[in-house]
């Protein structure tokens, strides 16, 4: 005779045995750290002469198309500053441009902290 296994209400169902990870968006506000390779970044293009990518490299240690990337998904999407950039020299040079200085959209400061 072949019973089939049924969960007693006692048993934990898998949904409750598994651990609760931060959902993305708590993650996105999580504190950041001082001295990190994102701050020094960001500590680069917010001077007022700007950086070019390779001067990025040389200070991350990163290659060239991590740092496109770096622009793209951290300072442009999570952190939504405007990055823009000129050529000076026949180098292209890389600054937030942003007129609050480059601090956080409005809309990042509503939402509560994780």
């Amino acid at each position: 005779m072949l019973h089939s296994k049924r969960r007693s209400k006692t048993d934990p169902t898998r949904s409750q045995t598994r651990v609760k990870r931060p959902t993305k968006l708590q993650r996105v506000m999580g504190p950041t750290r001082s001295g990190t390779k994102q701050e020094a970044v960001l500590g680069m293009l917010r001077q007022p002469k700007g950086a070019t990518i390779a001067a990025i490299m040389k200070a991350t240690d990163w290659q060239q198309h991590s740092v496109r990337g770096f622009f793209t998904g951290v300072v442009r999407k999570r952190l939504k500053m405007k990055l823009g950039s000129k050529k000076v020299d026949g180098n292209r040079v890389y600054q937030i441009t942003s007129a609050d200085g480059g601090e956080p959209s409005s809309l990042q400061s509503k939402r509560r902290p994780a």
